[in-house]
This record gives structure tokens, C-alpha cells and sequence, in this order.
């Protein structure tokens, strides 16, 4: 293994959104060939035929894009390398580390309902399968038949998993499984391989090294692990990583609570932000808990990976998500801004506009959407809440207010000029600013907390704010 270039991959089924644990394993996968100066492999698994689509492809790779982890090969499909796959398995029939099993389904049920009323463990009873001195009976017509890998009857298959350690798992306790169906089975003429079949034959032809992924493939790794070896195929390294559980306690899963990464980016997380979250659900480097791309890269050696599970916790995410919102780029920010100003039908051309204002707000929020929030008033009207009237706009200050609209009708609109215009008009109507400033900003904006009032007024049209000032 130390000769080999350090080749790492991701394999998700285009059978819906690319999710959380999905874009962590690819993070991991990511970074760990980054570090090594490797390479990242992306793989779509496209054998569930009926249920792959189009649009899960565009956005796993969208997911891919946005989070900013590029591969260096892909994406590659399953389904454009089903000749490889019969080939291979081809060669293992003639090499008799595989073999045609002609069971059909009845025969399996049978199979299975007498094991259990016998309280054996349910499994394939190798009825078809070769052995020496032993006759197989003549293949039933009109049957197609499945070709089945002759897994190892006795001994152990032993590996020391990156993560979790050494593991050990008794041959006995494997079948025979199927890893190739017929054409009737799938699309196109050569049929379909199995997921445990093709991953191995994909990771073999890849010249894949290290293989990070959820821990739900411990089970499947025996088999793989036995079907590299009856191709004489050098073995990766396993590393199998702690599912990561839902606000409940249980599982995150496409089928059970968990939203899709592009969500994430609709709701108005900053790519590096949730990099950074990721990555800290289920690694760590020391005490850290906010680093950059490059720093997980320079320390991500496939060492500090927890054995447990971890739980995703939403305001932690919004907390990291703060932090970078606080010390993005404002030009940055306001085009993120403009987008989702956009999907809500508010048009903005001003980038500049936008810019100050998220140097404004930026502090406040924890999204883009927030910030959004914010921003928004600027461009719609916010009707202010009766309550909100008659606590911060009392009858003692409308007349301050109506004088003030007149002075800010022709001062200079900046910040220096309207702070001087607010603090004449305190003085001519002996007023303290905390009685006008709330007023203005409920009139204004429609609420009555926001930042300083005079870099506040600086970001609307002048019209804009005197029309907001005409009804006192």
C-alpha cells in the first residue's frame, strides 16, 4: 500500500438528494487525498435502474460544485461498464470463483421457510454450486439464470478498519451471494451487476486505495473483501465512519429526516461553513472547531475519526455558520444576497448597494436568508406592527418627526449629513435620540431594532424614506 498513489473515492446511487452523511464520507474522502497529494474519484452507482433519475445526478453534482470538493476523475457511471462487469464475472465462472445458479424465486422462498422452521440462519444453500465429485442436475428451461460468487467456505475474513479497528467476520457466516442478475432483471441486453460486485470491480479497474464510507457497509465488506482477492486484485483500505444522528436520536437517512445539501445552500449556508461542521461530525484536531479548506487538508491524515455516532445539532451549525458570514467578503455576500432577494421576486441591480448593506447586517445574522431579511426592507416596504406604533411612535414626537422630514428632503445622503440633521431636530424639539431613533426605525423599516440609525438611513433612497415618513 505505502507504493501505491493514495486514490480515494465517492460513490453515491443517483436514487434522490446527495445527503449529509453522504457529503461527509465525500469531505473525508476529499481531504485524506488532498493531504497525500492523491486523487478523488467521483463514481455514481446507477445500477438501481428504476429508481435512478436525471435530476439526482444534476444534484449530487450541484452538492459537489457548492461544497467546493473537486474530483479529479468522473463522474463515472455504472451503467456505461456493464460489458466490464460480465466480462469479469465471465472470468470468474472459468476460474471457478463464481458460478450460473438456476434457482428460481419459488425455490428461494421454499428455501428460506424451511431453514427458519428448521431455526437456522436464512440463507443461499449452495444448491448450484460446483464442487468436486458432485453432479448438478440439468439446468431448467426457460429459467435464466444468476451467477453467484463461491465465497470461501471456512476460515475468516479480517481486516484493521481505519476507523473502527480490527474486525473479524467468520466465512460461515456468508452465503453465496448474487453478483450478477440477468437482462430481465434491469435494463439493457448484459443485465445488471450487484452493488457488492460492481463496487469492487469499479474500485479495482479505479485503482481506488482507500475507501471511506458509512458504517451501514461493515456487512458488506466481508464479501468484498473475499471477491478482491478471487480476482487477485490488491485490497483497499476500509474505513467505515459512524452514522450521524437526527435532532430525535435516530438516524439521519434520505427515507428519515435528513434534507439534501443543496437545501442547505436555498436556506443560506456559506459552503465553508458547512464544510467545517461536517467535518467536525465525526473528526476532530485537537481543540479546534473552526478551520479553513487548506487546514483541514493539512491535518487530515484519516487519524482522530470517532468510533461513535454523532448528532447533528442545528444551532451549532448556525453558530459555525455565523463566524464565516461575519468574516465573508461583502461583494461576496451581496451577490448571494441578490439571489435570494431574487427567488423571493425582489429585483436588485445595485451589487454595491447590497454590499454595504451586508457590511451592516452581517453581524446580525446567521444566514444569507437572514441577511436577506434584512436587506429586503430596503426594496419592500415593511408595514409597522400597531403595537409597535404605539409604544416607539407616541404623539410628543410626531412633530420632531415631520420637521426632520422636511431637513432630510435636501441635506446631503450620507451618514455624517443625516446624523446632523437628527441632531438638529433633537435640539429644536428638546428630544434625547432615544425617543426619535426608535421611531424612525419602526416608520422606516417596520421594526424597531436595528443598527446604528444614521449608517441605516444612508443605505435607502431618499425617497424611499420620505415616503415612509409622509403618513406621521
Amino acid at each position: 500500500m505505502t507504493t501505491r498513489k493514495v486514490r480515494t473515492r465517492i460513490a453515491p446511487s443517483p436514487t434522490g438528494f446527495l445527503h449529509l452523511g453522504t457529503a461527509r464520507t465525500a469531505l473525508y474522502s476529499w481531504a485524506y487525498a488532498r493531504h497525500h497529494g492523491g486523487e478523488f474519484v467521483l463514481r455514481i452507482e446507477d445500477t438501481d435502474v428504476a429508481r435512478s433519475t436525471p435530476e439526482s445526478v444534476q444534484q449530487i453534482l450541484d452538492s459537489m460544485h457548492w461544497l467546493g470538493l473537486d474530483y479529479d476523475e468522473g463522474p463515472i457511471f455504472q451503467m456505461q461498464r456493464l460489458a466490464r462487469y460480465h466480462d469479469v464475472a465471465e472470468q470468474m465462472i472459468a476460474a471457478g470463483t463464481a458460478y450460473r445458479c438456476w434457482c428460481t424465486p419459488a425455490e428461494l422462498d421454499a428455501m428460506r421457510e424451511g431453514q427458519r422452521a428448521r431455526g437456522e440462519k436464512t440463507r443461499y444453500d449452495g444448491r448450484w454450486r460446483p464442487a468436486p465429485g458432485r453432479v448438478l442436475p440439468a439446468p431448467p428451461p426457460g429459467v435464466q439464470p444468476v451467477v453467484r460468487f463461491a465465497n470461501p467456505a471456512q476460515g475468516q475474513v479480517s481486516w484493521n478498519d481505519l476507523v473502527k479497528g480490527p474486525i473479524s467476520i467468520a466465512n460461515e457466516e456468508i452465503d453465496d451471494l448474487i453478483i450478477l442478475r440477468p437482462a430481465s432483471d434491469g435494463a439493457g441486453t448484459l443485465g445488471v451487476p450487484t452493488y457488492n460486485f460492481a463496487v469492487v470491480v469499479d474500485d479495482w479497474d479505479m485503482g481506488i486505495t482507500h475507501v471511506f464510507r458509512g458504517d451501514e457497509h461493515i456487512n458488506n465488506t466481508p464479501w468484498q473483501i473475499n471477491i478482491f482477492r478471487a480476482l487477485g486484485a490488491p485490497l483497499p483500505l476500509f474505513g467505515h465512519c459512524p452514522i450521524i444522528l437526527g435532532e430525535d436520536g435516530l438516524k439521519l437517512s434520505k427515507r428519515r429526516g435528513a434534507v439534501s445539501v443543496t437545501s442547505y445552500e436555498e436556506a443560506g449556508y456559506l459552503p465553508e461553513a458547512m464544510l467545517n461542521y461536517l467535518a467536525r461530525l465525526g473528526w476532530s484536531h485537537g481543540d479546534e472547531e473552526l478551520f479553513s479548506r487548506e487546514q483541514m487538508v493539512r491535518w487530515f491524515d484519516g487519524s482522530h475519526l470517532a468510533k461513535s455516532p454523532a448528532q447533528w445539532d442545528p444551532a451549532k451549525l448556525a453558530w459555525v455558520n455565523a463566524h464565516y458570514m461575519k468574516t465573508a467578503d461583502d461583494a461576496r455576500l451581496a451577490g448571494l444576497v441578490q439571489w435570494q432577494l431574487e427567488r423571493r421576486g425582489v429585483d436588485t441591480e445595485d451589487l454595491g448597494l447590497l454590499a454595504r448593506a451586508a457590511a451592516l447586517f452581517k453581524d446580525r445574522c446567521a444566514t444569507v436568508a437572514e441577511l436577506a431579511d434584512w436587506v429586503a426592507m430596503i426594496f419592500v416596504a415593511v408595514p409597522p406592527k400597531p403595537e409597535d406604533l404605539a409604544a416607539h411612535v407616541p404623539a410628543a414626537v410626531v412633530p420632531a418627526l415631520r420637521s426632520l422630514r422636511e431637513r432630510l428632503a435636501v441635506v446631503d445622503w450620507d451618514k455624517a449629513a443625516l446624523a446632523a440633521a437628527m441632531k438638529e431636530t433633537l435640539a429644536a424639539h428638546q428630544l434625547k435620540m432615544p425617543q426619535l431613533a426608535p421611531a424612525l426605525r419602526v416608520l422606516v423599516c417596520g421594526r424597531s431594532q436595528t443598527p446604528s440609525i444614521d449608517a441605516l438611513l444612508a443605505l435607502f433612497p431618499r425617497q424611499t424614506v420620505l415616503e415612509r415618513l409622509q403618513h406621521i
